[in-house]
């Protein structure tokens, strides 16, 4: 049988129906046992023979004959008295070989030959008294209806039981068949808090991993074939420059300039696929955020200096946060040098980390042209660039913002932005190391 369902019904079904069998045996043999060992079988037979006594001795065997006729219509078996040796006092035949099977009253009844052999003695010792009785046929028809009621309930509860075992497993086969043919969005949902609700939750668990990781990978090849087209198609011109122009130098360093733009734009793609397709191999660490955030600032100032603007960090409280010093740094410079890159001359960069009550709050501001409402949300999408002085001229590839906040996200933080007439604040929110440790654990 391939159907577990099946299986399992008809297990818990003969389980059942043995275990009836089994408790109706006992039943019938412990009750008559017990008749034995409380002495009412003893007691009753020892009545008997006080009566068929003086029945003999009042009237002889025609008194005796008609005490055991009127016995046997009432009582069960054959009966007979015998005096010591075992002569019937009846009919005058030895009984020597039943008396020599009977069992004593009070004793443990033994079946011979289908018989049960049970024997009285008077306490004088003159006379025996002695009953063969066959096991009664069993009345299983009267029966028949309860236990039909109690087999069709456990019958019932049993098709239940194996319903709520196999129903979820079913819907788990269905969710993992769905999800193998191409929808990603397939999960169990299971409320359940038994191990199959705990292999429920493993799949979606890995579901949800897998998804991450193809789209990423989706993602990574529709933005790899869309953004090379520009920079393979620059590099095209300058490499025929260099045949054709007369300053072949310049055509030279154009080419060199677009080969490390392209680098560049593929270093970020990598970059942010890694973020977001597999946070797990990100290795966390305690370390002082005012430190990193100062060691950022300063190799940012060459940056700025060059751009014509500076950049004021405000003094900083010392703050630990848990995480991975390397992606956080790299998601708190793409914030800066970007802020830097649309700063306009002369002016500052603002930098300040705020103690929260349980985060750690990293700003950047510039003062430069700032961005449309309706694109605050959208800067942190991969390659978005606003029209006019935040666009595309800027050499910028539209991934900083987009990887700093999925390195915050990995943090268990929260990013955003928001102009402030002029310019445009970035937030960075993260928690500190206790809370970070918290939200692992309920990971």
């Amino acid at each position: 049988m391939r159907s577990v369902y099946i299986r399992i019904s008809l297990s818990l079904f003969a389980t059942l129906v043995l275990s009836l069998i089994a408790f109706l045996e006992v039943t019938r043999v412990v009750s008559f046992q017990n008749s034995h060992r409380t002495g009412q079988f003893g007691q009753m037979q020892s009545l008997e023979l006080v009566e068929a006594r003086e029945a003999y001795e009042a009237g002889g065997p025609a008194k005796l004959k008609a005490f055991i006729a009127r016995m046997e219509r009432y009582v069960h078996g054959d009966h007979y008295l015998t005096d010591a040796r075992g002569r019937d006092l009846l009919s005058g035949e030895d009984r020597a070989q039943l008396l020599a099977a009977a069992v004593p009253e009070g004793a443990k009844p033994q079946k011979a030959g289908g018989l049960f052999i049970i024997m009285a003695k008077s306490p004088d010792g003159l006379y025996r008294w002695i009953v063969v009785m066959k096991p009664p046929p069993a009345d299983w028809g009267s029966y028949l209806p309860y236990y039909a009621v109690i087999l069709g309930a456990v019958a019932l509860v049993c098709w239940l039981l194996a319903l709520n075992i196999v129903a979820p497993l079913r819907a788990l086969a269905r969710t993992v068949d769905r999800f193998g043919s191409g929808d990603l969005r397939a999960r169990v949902n299971s409320g359940r808090k038994d191990e199959i609700g705990e292999l429920s939750r493993a799949f979606d668990r890995m579901a949800e991993r897998i998804a991450t990781l193809l789209s990423a990978e989706r993602r990574l090849l529709q933005d790899v074939s869309h953004e090379l087209r520009s920079p393979l198609a620059r590099m095209s011109f300058a490499a025929e420059l260099i045949r054709t122009a007369e300053d072949r130098e310049a055509a030279v360093e154009r080419l060199k300039k677009e080969i490390r733009r392209l680098t560049d734009l593929v270093g970020a793609l990598l970059q942010v696929t890694r973020a977001e397709g597999d946070p797990a191999e990100n290795s966390p660490q305690a370390l002082r955020l005012n430190d990193l955030l100062g060691e950022v600032v300063e190799d940012c100032r060459v940056e700025a200096e060059a751009q014509g603007c500076k950049i004021a960090l405000a003094d900083s409280p010392a703050v630990e946060v848990c995480g991975d010093r390397e992606l956080l740094r790299r998601a708190i410079e793409n914030v800066v040098r970007n802020s830097i890159r649309y700063a306009p001359p002369s002016s500052e960069v603002d930098v300040q980390l705020e103690q929260q009550r349980d985060s750690a709050r990293i700003s950047v501001r510039d003062h430069g042209p700032g961005v449309p409402e309706e694109a605050i949300q959208k800067i942190f999408q991969p390659f978005f660039r606003v029209d006019g002085s935040r666009d595309s001229s800027t050499g910028g590839a539209g991934l900083g913002l987009a990887i700093a906040r999925r390195a915050v996200n990995v943090h268990h933080g929260d990013m955003w932005a928001r102009n402030v007439q002029p310019g445009l604040q970035v937030c960075i929110e993260l928690p500190t190391r206790s809370t970070h440790r918290s939200a692992i654990v309920q990971d």
